[in-house]
């Protein structure tokens, strides 16, 4: 099991493990199953499993993981990660935006009108009632 602690893994590897049945992570540089884990996390399975496939250390931290369970790391260990493997920076892609549809325009007038419209007849009518009431 010594050997075994100082295997070096790819990237590629490690994203190979990324169901129920075989998980495992790359958290600070090292490598981790916890597959066996999957079951006893207390945030549910589907939290470990979103993080396969990277750099999960961000994932990691963002929770603010207790001291005991950083020192249970150790024992789910396999080695650690190649990090020329690891992307050192994600490229950021904005969502597409839809394009301004000039042909929207009138039905936003028509939105307008369908409230103004009864708001001025209601308007009509209280002015007409008001009127021929006082005569």
């Amino acid at each position: 099991m010594g050997g075994e602690r100082n295997k070096v893994f790819t990237l590629a590897e490690v994203s190979q493990h990324n169901n129920v049945k075989d998980c495992w992570l790359v958290i600070h540089g090292k490598v981790y199953n916890v597959t066996k884990f999957l079951e006893d996390h207390p945030g549910g399975d589907d939290v470990l499993l979103s993080s396969t496939g990277k750099d999960a250390t961000n994932d990691f931290e963002d929770i603010g993981h207790s001291t005991s369970a950083v020192a249970m790391m150790d024992e789910f260990y396999v080695g650690d990660i190649d990090s020329s493997t690891i992307p050192s920076k994600v490229k950021y892609t904005p969502p597409k935006q839809p394009h301004y549809n000039q042909d929207k325009t009138p039905e936003f007038i028509i939105r307008i009108l369908q409230f103004l419209v009864p708001l001025f007849i209601l308007g009509l009518a209280v002015g007409i009632r008001f009127y021929t009431k006082s005569t």
